[in-house]
C-alpha cells in the first residue's frame, strides 16, 4: 500500500531534501487531495484513523508556515509598501498604491476595481464592505504582484 503513496509522491515531484513536509505527511496529504477518508488512508499506510489525523494537522500546519514565510520574504523584497490605515475607504486605496509606484517606477498588473478585490481578499476581515478595519500593508514587487500583510 505504501507503493502507491510513493508513485503518487514521485508522480508530483516531492522532494524530502527541499520540503518542509515530512514524507508521511506528504503521503497523506497526497491522500486527502485524492478525496480519500482519513479511516481509508489509515489503511493504506497501516496505522490509526487518529494517526491520521495527527499527520494532516502537523502537515497543515507546516504548510500554512510555508507559506507565511514566502509572503514574508516576498514583503521584504517588495520595492513598493503602502500601509493601509484604518479608516481608510477602500476606494482610496489604488490610489494610493498607484501613486506609491509611480514613484517607484512600478507598475501594478492590476486595474483599480481589481486592485481593490486583491486587497481586500488579503486583508481578510481588515476590510469590512468599504472601510478598512484594521492596519496593513500592500506590497507591490518589481514585477507589479500586490501583497497583502496584516500588521499583528
Amino acid at each position: 500500500m505504501i507503493d502507491d503513496a510513493e508513485t503518487l509522491l514521485e508522480e508530483i515531484g516531492f522532494d524530502p531534501e527541499a520540503s518542509v513536509l515530512t514524507r508521511r505527511q506528504a503521503q497523506v496529504l497526497a491522500f486527502r487531495e485524492r478525496g480519500l477518508s482519513q479511516a481509508a488512508i489509515a489503511d493504506r499506510l497501516g496505522t490509526s484513523r487518529a494517526n491520521v489525523s495527527s499527520i494532516e494537522g502537523s502537515a497543515r500546519d507546516n504548510v500554512r508556515k510555508a507559506h507565511e514565510t514566502v509572503a514574508f520574504a516576498e514583503a521584504l523584497r517588495a520595492p513598493v509598501r503602502v500601509r493601509i490605515s484604518a479608516g481608510t475607504d477602500l476606494y482610496d486605496v489604488p490610489g494610493q498604491v498607484y501613486d506609491a509606484c509611480d514613484e517607484a517606477g512600478v507598475k501594478v498588473k492590476h486595474t483599480a476595481p481589481d486592485l481593490m478585490k486583491v486587497i481586500s481578499d488579503g486583508a481578510g476581515d481588515a476590510v469590512s464592505g468599504r472601510q478598512v478595519a484594521a492596519d496593513f500593508v500592500v506590497g507591490v514587487t518589481a514585477e507589479g504582484g500586490v501583497r497583502v500583510r496584516r500588521s499583528e
